[in-house]
């Protein structure tokens, strides 16, 4: 296990050692140039939450976070760090991998195929993180913002819990695989392959921080999150997940096609009904479930496995 460093640490000797760190300085917002002040002095310097960084970069280093720890984060300064490594990864890395594949192409056989497959899965890769990732700034984070500033809420951090691990399961890893396997094992032969090399080396280094970004908020975001609802038990709802009263057949049909954004009619029409059926099926759901927004109903049809998330526009 690597060493967990304090406030007191030189922010310099971080940065030395730990060559990784670097990205999570960044997403935090912190520059370089800081001389031999410590970890505390830069973040304060910086209005960055000295215990949150320590807890990203500690965690990052194979050390969990235990509760003590967790209920001293500040976790809109997490969520900030979150949304940076989305935007990181969206604006930036992803891009710059698909221009080097794209310049690599200039170097393979005309008459393969291979090349435009590669594009094509890494496009559907990408596409798959991009599902993920707006997910949680639509829904999961503003959540978590409104949890801190005493909102009520229709939901729980569980049922983004039960989501998140929803989608992190095989299916973005196959998709990978197969990018994988297409570069190392079948790219038509060529000498000029220093962009495909480098190209391969920042998809396996990017799956590694994807990987890394995902336990942050599985084991950091989601257990603090936990912690703030506990506290505050009218923010969460059972009957949002344990409804007393189970929806029918039919009023499943019509929640797959609302979570689908149609219309009353565009429902009615779907399901041979009439729309004043489906007006009636509507009141019936929000009375059941006790969810009277669409995101709610989304979450909701998620959890349980109505919808496919993958499926969602």
């Amino acid at each position: 296990m690597q060493k967990k460093y304090t406030a007191q640490d030189k922010m310099c000797d971080l940065i030395s050692d730990e060559y990784q760190a670097l990205q999570i300085i960044s997403r935090f917002g912190l520059p370089l140039g800081v001389g031999d002040k410590s970890i505390q002095e830069v973040c304060e310097e910086h209005h960055v939450h000295t215990i949150t960084f320590l807890a990203v970069v500690n965690f990052d280093n194979g050390h969990l976070p235990e509760n003590e720890l967790l209920e001293s984060l500040s976790l809109l300064t997490l969520v900030d760090y979150l949304r940076n490594a989305h935007s990181y990864f969206f604006d930036f890395s992803l891009p710059m991998i698909r221009k080097k594949l794209i310049e690599a192409m200039n170097y393979a056989d005309a008459d393969s195929k291979i090349p435009m497959l590669i594009i094509r899965f890494f496009d559907e890769y990408v596409n798959e993180i991009s599902v993920h990732m707006q997910h949680e700034n639509e829904q999961m984070f503003p959540y978590v913002e409104a949890l801190l500033n005493g909102v009520r809420s229709e939901v729980t951090i569980e049922m983004f819990a039960h989501q998140h691990r929803a989608v992190d399961d095989q299916h973005i890893a196959n998709k990978l695989t197969e990018l994988k396997n297409l570069i190392i094992k079948y790219y038509p032969e060529t000498k000029q392959n220093n962009l495909l090399n480098s190209a391969l080396y920042d998809i396996l280094a990017i799956e590694q921080e994807l990987a890394s970004h995902c336990a942050i908020e599985d084991s950091i975001l989601l257990p603090a999150a936990r912690l703030v609802e506990r506290k505050h038990p009218r923010h969460m709802s059972t009957k949002a997940v344990h409804p007393t009263e189970p929806l029918s057949a039919r009023e499943k049909d019509v929640l797959v096609e609302l979570v689908a954004g149609r219309s009353n009619k565009e429902i009615a029409d779907v399901l041979c009904i009439s729309t004043n059926t489906v007006i009636t099926h509507r009141k019936n759901i929000s009375r059941k479930l006790n969810i009277h927004s669409a995101a709610g109903l989304t979450i909701y049809a998620i959890v349980n496995n109505l919808v496919d998330i993958n499926k969602l526009q």
